[in-house]
């Protein structure tokens, strides 16, 4: 098995056990990234090269699709005013992205960018704080688990 593949399965098998708040910490960090990286390709050069208004275009859309994949996952009857909350706030991050891209304005990249880092560090407390600790069990003796 090659590293990619390797890599590949370790990644799908780290989001297929994760719990529901940390599969949303990581929609977060991945939007984040994508807003960060549309970011730094918006500068002097930006309108010159159609490649880099391509791949900000990109990252930018990506992370449309997951803004719309958290605003899916809201649960707005047991949720209450906070998934309403959250709900237009998501709305105002996907038009905020719209409008950078169509502008190529990274000031409201960044705006959406720095609310989803706060957001992002409000999911790990609520994760952190209502997680389930589970009783750690060591190996039985006499089992090589070194390989």
């Amino acid at each position: 098995m090659s590293y990619n593949q390797a890599l590949s399965a370790y990644r799908e098998t780290r989001v297929r056990t994760a719990s529901q708040g940390s599969l949303i910490i990581m929609l977060y960090d991945e939007a984040i990234k994508r807003i960060g990286a549309a970011i730094t390709l918006f500068d002097d050069d930006f309108k010159k090269n159609p490649a880099r208004i391509e791949t900000a275009n990109g990252h930018i859309l990506k992370s449309q699709e997951i803004i719309t994949e958290l605003m899916a996952s809201l649960d707005m009857q047991a949720g209450g005013e906070i998934s309403r909350n959250l709900f237009a706030l998501y709305t105002w991050f996907n038009q905020q992205l719209i409008e950078g891209n169509m502008e190529k304005k990274p000031e409201k990249l960044e705006s959406v960018k720095n609310l989803m880092e706060q957001l992002r560090g409000a999911w790990i407390e609520v994760v952190n704080n209502t997680a389930v600790p589970s009783p750690v069990q060591s190996a039985p003796a006499g089992i090589n688990i070194a390989g």
